[in-house]
Order: structure tokens, then C-alpha cells, then sequence
């Protein structure tokens, strides 16, 4: 604390040095060169995806000219880390209200819109536009920002507006300060008054960080040139140090804080492996590290396991798991998912019994990163530089989200065609032949995880991404390609009960008076919403998850942010802390049990589970145990297997966490009873659906193996190229 307060001196002596509370009675120098007229404007030639444009050599000139000073101000600054973090125009830290203009072109182009990264809707000029922009087109228009209190300004981001039709973006722009809004002092470079170069195209961020920090509470961003064939607007980020008052006893820094002793930072990959040996080191007898895989360029898929027994699977206890950074530019899940492997472990060694509890009772599984190589892409640029997309896929350019086997409209074709729908099967369906192949576009990244979901049964996972605040429960795609439609699952009901359960304890989502993060308003829909209703996704990982394995699963967006800042992580964690625990804890609801031979007492795998009234079966695992989850009731319980007679009971689920206990004992099918059937012409009921199964996913594993071999010899070969 007391270094801080030197810092935090230190800055205010340099600002009184260099004149930066001296706004009273000055205003600023308007005084400046007017753009070119229309005919020395650049003739812009235009591909047809709107994604390259080309400046003719007048345009350019003038561009050159009118930025000779910003071309050097910003030299410096790309690649740069700012000292100070942004201010929250991007994660709605900073409200509607902090944000005023000079003019605005419509409503959804107003200042509360000039945020970065924000994104707009489909079409331009409804209320949901994807920037600020001027209603005029001079060089006396401004975007400001009112800080609420006194802030060392460092620097500011700005970007394009997002849009598919338009292209408008500002080239160069002035910043200038005011302690009241009404004087202001521009910033300056030496003698001259700063010209700081914006952008060139619709999407990247570019920083500009002022020669000298300035002191202050209102900030303006004055627009000097702007695209030739668009208009004047931007998205914006704006860096700076709130600084304490002397007069309050209110630290700006508290807010920021958590309690738990956690690292709060961004981990790349080394720093990630290090931190999760840190825990492995600190608590060796509840964790466990292995890897899954490999990504594109080699790096591993690390998955930390958290269990009283790690390594092994025990008879009647659950699996769970958290998947995060499937969108390697989405980090917060990430993050949060090293903050909970920490936190379980500080947690189990003090004693506290409901992670106890959890950890005895459940066997977890966390994967922080699931896309490496995209995460070092993005972490490479940093917060606030990587922009929208840079690192959402994979280093082949693959999205992973829509790389899972599209099971659902297998089975949706097959109920279409069939006579009796009944016969259709309803779960653990085969992926595809066509998927097993080597030549089927389907990254290794995600060849591993469908393994991994194979060799462990999982009962429950989560896939935490972020760019929205909502949470999203299968099915994630439409029947018939339907661009949104609500396409609800058989355990719609409990589907629902998960998602509630995240967002209602999650402090963020569950804050009435937050605002959109873009041009959905999830708040109609309690923040929860069928992932097929919002926009359809064929191919995604929670709706194989349902239908290839007994595991249910949804989404969470996590934060408006992709890419939140490091100052933010400690606020992130304690709006998502109580969630994560309590949505594990829903791992053990419903009915379990263990399926086993009345003879012989062994477990028998692969039996059926079906729940009268839901038409989604799921099976027994190798040892015979499963784990049914059931919203509460009472209800009727058929379990078959090959070979066996079939068995019926009813179960009660209460309201309480706590799985009612539901053991089947089978009876194997006599000779006799083999023999009439035959004899009568009948066919004996075979499983051919588990075997089929098992064979597609022999076939994906022994491609995997061949495609990686490749990836290894070409890699070898590159580096002895490069030597």
C-alpha cells in the first residue's frame, strides 16, 4: 500500500510540474488544417468481402501529412503494455452515462456505443450499431468519457466500426482533458498539440500511449481525419490509474481485490504448466496432472484431476468437468479455471467441508485450455490488442465449436424415416464413417477431447467461453438449418435447472441493472436461453457430449470481455466462484446405482437406462455403475442389456443434492428361452449400436495416431530447414 501511495504522489507532482490541472480559463487550440476537399480524396477499390482496400497516392499523401506526428507518437506504442488497465469501456465497467458526444448519426450509433469490441446486430441502424458515430463530419467532433474521478490518463485504444455492410473508421484523431467539461487542455507532443494515428481498417485495436500521462477527470477523443469513402466512427478503450482522494477513505483499487490468496494473472502456456505443478506440489494427495493430446504444433492438452483417489475411478462416484479456452481468444474460463484448482486446493487444507465433501465425493476433471495454440496467439497481442477474432481458432483455422460430429440430424433423418420412431435410438450414437477418415477436416484438438470422453464417464461438464453474459443448454443446433429456433432436448426441464443454477448465482449475470453486452438482451430470458434459440451451431461439443456419451452439458459465457485485463481477474473470480461450486455440486442429483449380474455380482457395462417419460436413454459404465440426473419426482426405471431379462423399478428423486440410490440386479436369459425364439424364426436382441460405436471410435483413434505422425515428421523436417 505504501508503495502504491508513493506512485500515486509521484504522479500528481509530475502532472503539477507539467500543468495538468492548469484548465481554468483556457480552451483549446481549434485552429487546425480542415481535410482536403472531396477531389483529392482517394479512389477506393473495393474486393468483393469488403476485406482489402487499396489508397490511391493523393489520399495517401494527405494521410501522411496529417499524421506526421502521429506516425511517431504511435511508433513506440504498438506492442507496447500499457502501465495503467482500462478503464471498462469494453467490460461496462464505465456506464451509458460516462459516455457523451458531440453528435451521433442515429440512436444505436450514440456514445454509449463507441465501446471496444463491441459488436453490432445483423442489420445497420437499428439500436444495436456497432460504434459511435458523428451526426456530422467536421473536425470538431468528440467522443468523451467523464471518469467519475480523478484519473492519470495513459493512453487510449481505438478500432473501427463493426459492421458487415459499412466501412467507416477514424485515421487519425487529438485527445484532449478537463478537470469540469468545460475548459480543456489538449495533449501534447513537445510544443505542438498531439496527432495520434488511429486506424486503417473495420476490426484492429490500435494503441496510442501519450508522451506524458495526464491528470484529469473528463477525457475527449477528437476525430482529424477519417476514412476517405466513410465517416467519422470508432470503438474506443481508454487507459488510466484512477487515483485515491486524499479526502476519502475509498482505495479505487479495493474494488479489484479478492480475498483469496489466488494468482490473479494471465498464464501462457509455460506459466500455466508451472502454476498447475505448483498445486500438484502443494496438494499431491487430491491431485493428479495428464494430458490428452496434443494440439496442431505440439503443445499439450493438460487437465488437472481433483479427487480423494486420484488416478481411479471408484465404483458410484460421479465424473465432472470444465472445459474452457475452446476459443483460444476467450480467456477468462481459462483463468478461472486455474483460480478454482488453486482455490480447492487452499480450501481442502484448511479444512473447509464443503470442498471436502466435493472432493470425496466427486471425481473432477479441468481442462483450462483446450485451443493453445490459439490462446498464444491472442496472449501474444494482449488485453484489449488481439481484437474480436485473433486466436479463436485453431492454428488450422478450425472452430472447434462447429468440429464435433453433427449427431443431431443423424438422428433427426433417421426418426423422419422411420416407421416406428421409437426404434430410433435416442443416445450413444455413432459418429460418422466419413468422420474417422484421416482426410476429415477435424483438428487434433478435438480428436482428443472425443477420446477423452470416451475413456472417462463423464455425468456432467460445463464449456465456459466468453464475448456475451448468458448461459446456454443444448440442443445448440436447429433441425432443417434453421438459422434460430428453440430445439429442446428430452431433459429440457433439468437442462433449464442447470443453466439457472449458474446464472442465478453468478454476481454479474444476476445483476438486474447491467447493461447489454451487445445487441442481445438476455435479462428477457432470466440470462439463460436454448443455445439453438440464440443461433444455431451444428457440430458442437455439448450437443455430442448428449447424444454420443451419457454426459450433459452447457454453455456459459462468462463476460462481455474476451480478453479481460489482468486488473480484472480478481472481480471475475468472485462474481464466478459460488457459481462453479454449486454447478458441480449438481453432479449429484437425480438416481445412481450399479448394475450387476444376479449370478456372478459383476458389474455389467453398457446396460440400459431408461427413464419412462424421457426419450433419452443413457448406459452403465465398464464396472456397471451409472448416474441418471433427474430433476425431483418420482419415477419409473427400465434397464436392459444384451443378454439379460430386462428389470423395472420405480425411484423417488427429493430435492436435495444428494442422488437416491437405484441398484439393478439382472438375470441372464436362459438357453430354453434362446432356444424357443430361434426356433419360432426370431433374431436374439443384439447391441449393435455399443458395437458400432466401438469400432468408429477405434477407427478416429488409429487415424489420429497417423495424422500425428505426419504432424511430427513435417515438424522435424521444418526444423532441420530452419537450422
Amino acid at each position: 500500500m505504501l508503495k502504491q501511495n508513493v506512485h500515486i504522489c509521484a504522479a500528481i507532482i509530475v502532472c503539477i510540474a507539467r500543468n495538468c490541472f492548469s484548465f481554468e480559463n483556457q480552451t483549446v487550440n481549434n485552429n487546425v488544417t480542415k481535410p482536403e476537399s472531396n477531389d483529392l480524396k482517394s479512389i477506393l477499390n473495393l474486393s468483393v468481402n469488403f476485406t482489402k482496400s487499396f489508397e490511391s497516392a493523393e489520399d495517401h499523401t494527405q494521410r501522411r501529412n496529417s499524421s506526421e506526428d502521429g506516425e511517431q507518437m504511435n511508433k513506440e506504442s504498438r506492442g507496447a503494455k500499457p502501465d495503467c488497465p482500462p478503464l471498462g469501456l469494453e467490460s461496462l465497467k464505465v456506464s451509458d452515462d460516462q459516455l457523451q458526444c458531440s453528435s451521433y448519426l442515429s440512436v444505436g450509433l450514440g456514445p454509449h456505443r463507441g465501446r471496444l469490441n463491441i459488436q453490432s446486430g445483423l442489420e445497420d441502424d437499428d439500436e444495436y450499431d456497432g460504434a459511435w458515430c458523428a451526426g456530422e463530419e467536421d473536425q470538431e467532433q468528440w467522443l468523451q468519457l467523464d471518469a467519475l474521478r480523478l484519473t492519470l490518463f495513459t493512453g487510449v485504444i481505438l478500432q473501427g466500426r463493426n459492421s458487415i455492410w459499412s466501412l467507416n473508421w477514424v485515421r487519425t484523431y487529438k485527445v484532449q482533458f478537463s478537470n469540469d467539461s468545460v475548459d480543456w487542455q489538449p495533449c501534447m507532443n513537445g510544443s505542438q498539440e498531439a496527432v495520434f494515428v488511429g486506424n486503417q481498417d473495420l476490426e484492429t485495436p490500435v494503441l496510442a500511449l501519450f508522451p506524458e500521462p495526464s491528470m484529469a477527470q473528463f477525457i475527449r477523443i477528437n476525430p482529424q481525419t477519417w476514412f476517405s469513402n466513410g465517416t467519422i466512427c470508432l470503438r474506443a478503450e481508454v487507459l488510466g490509474c484512477p487515483v485515491a482522494d486524499p479526502d476519502s477513505s475509498d482505495d479505487p483499487q479495493n474494488e479489484r481485490r479478492s480475498l483469496d490468496n489466488l494468482d490473479f494473472r494471465h498464464h501462457n502456456y509455460n506459466e500455466m504448466r508451472k502454476l498447475m505443478k505448483s498445486v500438484n506440489d502443494e496438494c499431491p494427495e487430491i491431485t493428479r496432472i495428464y494430458t490428452i493430446g496434443r494440439s496442431y504444433t505440439g503443445l499439450k492438452l493438460y487437465v488437472m484431476e481433483i479427487s480423494d483417489n486420484p488416478g481411479k475411478h471408484e465404483l458410484g462416484e460421479p465424473e465432472f468437468r470444465y472445459v474452457a479456452g475452446m476459443h483460444g481468444n476467450e480467456v477468462l474460463g481459462r483463468e478461472l479455471l486455474l483460480n478454482l484448482m488453486q482455490y480447492i486446493c487452499h480450501e481442502y487444507k484448511r479444512g473447509n467441508q464443503r470442498i471436502i465433501k466435493l472432493v470425496k465425493d466427486t471425481r473432477i476433471h479441468l481442462l483450462p485450455s483446450m485451443n493453445p495454440d490459439g490462446y498464444e496467439t491472442a496472449y501474444e497481442k494482449g488485453s484489449e490488442l488481439s481484437g474480436w477474432a485473433l486466436g479463436r481458432y485453431s492454428f488450422e483455422g478450425i472452430d472447434m465449436n462447429h468440429n464435433f460430429p453433427d449427431l443431431n440430424n443423424i438422428m433427426w433423418d433417421a426418426q423422419d424415416l422411420a416407421t416406428d420412431r421409437k426404434r430410433v435410438s435416442n443416445h450413444y450414437i455413432p459418429m460418422p464413417e466419413y468422420y474417422t477418415s484421416t482426410d476429415a477436416m477435424v483438428a487434433p484438438e478435438t480428436r482428443a477431447v472425443i477420446s477423452w470422453m470416451q475413456d472417462i464417464p463423464f455425468v456432467l461438464s460445463a464449456n465456459l467461453h466468453g464475448g456475451e453474459l448468458v448461459v446456454t443448454y443444448p440442443f445448440d443446433g436447429t433441425r432443417d438449418w434453421i438459422p434460430r429456433e428453440d430445439t429442446p432436448t428430452a431433459d429440457n426441464d433439468f437442462f433449464r435447472w442447470l443453466a439457472t443454477v449458474y446464472a442465478t448465482t453468478n454476481l454479474v449475470l444476476a445483476n438486474p441493472e447491467r447493461r447489454i453486452c451487445h445487441s442481445e438482451d438476455f435479462q428477457q430470458h432470466n440470462n439463460i436461453i436454448n443455445g439453438a434459440n440464440w443461433h444455431t451451431v451444428p457440430g458442437s461439443m455439448n450437443d455430442f457430449s448428449y447424444l454420443h456419451t451419457n454426459c450433459f452439458e452447457i454453455t456459459v459465457e462468462l463476460s462481455c470481455d474476451k480478453f479481460p485485463h489482468a486488473s480484472e481477474l480478481p472481480v471475475e473470480w468472485e462474481s464466478n466462484k459460488e457459481s462453479l461450486l454449486l454447478y458441480m455440486e449438481q453432479v449429484h442429483r437425480g438416481i445412481k446405482g450399479v448394475i450387476s449380474d444376479k449370478d456372478t455380482k459383476a458389474g455389467i457395462a453398457n446396460a440400459v437406462i431408461k427413464v419412462d417419460g424421457l426419450d433419452h436413454d443413457i448406459r452403465s459404465a465398464v464396472d456397471g455403475d451409472y448416474w441418471r440426473l433427474l430433476n425431483p419426482g418420482d419415477y419409473k426405471i427400465t434397464v436392459w442389456a444384451e443378454g439379460y431379462f430386462p428389470r423395472i423399478r420405480h425411484c423417488s428423486v427429493g430435492s436435495e443434492p444428494q442422488a437416491t440410490i437405484c441398484d439393478f440386479t439382472l438375470t441372464k436369459t436362459s438357453q430354453d428361452r434362446l432356444k424357443q425364439i430361434l426356433a419360432r424364426g426370431g433374431k436374439l436382441p443384439r447391441d449393435n449400436q455399443v458395437r458400432i460405436r466401438a469400432m468408429r471410435m477405434r477407427k478416429l483413434r488409429a487415424s489420429t495416431k497417423i495424422l500425428n505422425r505426419r504432424r511430427e515428421q513435417q515438424q522435424r523436417l521444418n526444423k532441420v530447414k530452419r537450422k
